[in-house]
């Protein structure tokens, strides 16, 4: 079975390791002054050799991301640390700044210094009043000991750190919502392009990064690219942090190399609970993903073979369902979800999710019929590669996933004649779901 690999989470189980001193006593901070020495441009290729991608979802390399940014433009540029985690499945980085803040920081520090950066925001779901406290503790720590501030360590480089508590959108998990909620404004998605890189924050250069990969930033700079590439794959090369939850003995954090397999997770997780003890379906990386199934436990967690395997790695936080799930009513609660989410800004999102909730609670009721789930294909065509942002597309994936691997579950949950009670699923649209 391959080993975890705990780097971010190797000192989690020391009390006070969310302490200045406890982090320190660590060889916390020990890549800050080493970073600092350093030209920025010299960490952005470190990071870019390193080959890490964006822990948020989306996967996008970190270094090159940061490569965007342009430089000697006069304009002032920002970090925005993305801490918004509120995908269904997800709970990685809330433990991260829970136990760890200082890692946080100290990679804030570092990247900010890289991009030149003089003021980072960290943008935390307000739903987690801990995580804020803790973060903003850590940050005022840091700035008492002079590594936040004017003239950090005497290098002459000045960061100020704004720690941020949002009102708990989904949407504001998408950067560009992200950061019209910083602004003031409501958290919707902004068309692209412009990108953050250019157009960010206040209309100047910003990069926006997920918690968990700047927290990967202070060993990078410590121990270098080879020790970074010597785990995961050659192109999924690292570890991350697996949040394994569902029906399992022992959810939990697992941190591994890019690489391992669901099976192997789920033996480090003491195996399915309930039900017959078999897997039924599986998320790896939250519920805007598209699902699998036992017959891909044996894929490796990696960028390309889950998108050969026709999902994503997404957050790399799995969620594993038993026998006794209802894929009918899984997928309606996660589009029930989504329409609640919508942002309402886009026709596709706005409607679509609107329909397709409608359409599957008449399979959850057995109320379907064999033309609704060719409505249902369709809708969720007509909502993919046309939303303003990847909300839209997350909502139309659940189903197609659904019907791909269970399509008997819903043919199980349809009413054959259609009569008055009934109606058709055109009729069932324009009238019974019709605003009134």
């Amino acid at each position: 079975m391959t080993p975890l690999t705990p780097v971010i989470t190797a000192h989690w189980d020391v009390p006070d390791y969310f302490t200045l001193e406890g982090y320190k006593r660590h060889d916390g901070y020990r890549a800050l002054p080493k970073a600092l020495a350093m030209d920025p441009d010299s960490i952005i290729a470190q990071v870019k050799d390193t080959g890490l991608r964006g822990r948020g979802g989306a996967g996008f390399p970190t270094g090159l991301k940061w490569s965007f940014v342009p430089q000697n433009d006069g304009k002032p540029h920002y970090l925005v640390v993305n801490a918004d985690e509120s995908e269904p499945g997800a709970c990685k980085d809330v433990p991260i700044m829970m136990a760890n803040p200082h890692a946080l920081l100290e990679g804030v520090i570092i990247s900010s210094y890289a991009i030149r950066a003089h003021h980072t925001f960290i943008y935390i779901r307000g739903e987690v009043p801990q995580a804020i406290r803790r973060v903003a503790s850590a940050v005022r720590e840091a700035e008492q000991a002079g590594l936040i501030g004017d003239n950090i360590q005497g290098s002459g480089y000045n960061l100020r750190v704004t720690v941020h508590s949002g009102a708990g959108a989904y949407i504001c998990g998408e950067e560009t919502a992200l950061l019209d909620s910083l602004e003031g404004r409501r958290g919707q998605p902004r068309l692209k392009p412009p990108f953050p890189a250019t157009h960010g924050l206040y209309a100047d250069p910003t990069v926006v990064n997920n918690v968990e990969t700047i927290a990967n930033i202070p060993w990078i700079v410590n121990n270098g690219v080879e020790w970074f590439r010597q785990f995961g794959t050659e192109k999924s090369p690292g570890f991350k942090v697996f949040a394994v939850s569902g029906h399992v003995n022992r959810p939990g954090i697992y941190e591994a190399p890019l690489g391992i397999t669901m099976r192997e997770l789920l033996d480090y997780a003491g195996g399915v609970r309930g039900g017959d003890g078999t897997v039924k379906f599986w998320i790896p990386g939250g519920s805007s993903v598209p699902m699998l199934t036992a017959d891909h436990l044996d894929t490796p967690l990696t960028y390309e073979a889950m998108a050969e395997a026709g999902t994503m790695l997404g957050t790399g936080t799995p969620m594993v369902f038993n026998s006794t799930i209802s894929v009918v009513k899984a997928v309606t609660r996660w589009l029930e979800f989504y329409k609640h989410e919508s942002c309402g800004k886009c026709t596709p999102c706005r409607e679509g999710t609107y329909w397709i909730t409608g359409v599957l609670d008449r399979f959850e009721h057995g109320a379907g019929t064999d033309p609704d789930m060719k409505l249902l294909e369709d809708l969720c065509a007509n909502i993919t590669g046309r939303s303003f942002c990847a909300l839209g597309d997350a909502a139309a994936t659940p189903y197609p996933a659904a019907m791909k691997y269970f399509r008997d579950e819903f043919e199980a949950a349809t009413h054959t004649p259609v009569d008055e009670t009934y109606p058709s699923a055109a009729s069932y649209l324009f009238t019974e779901l019709a605003p009134r």
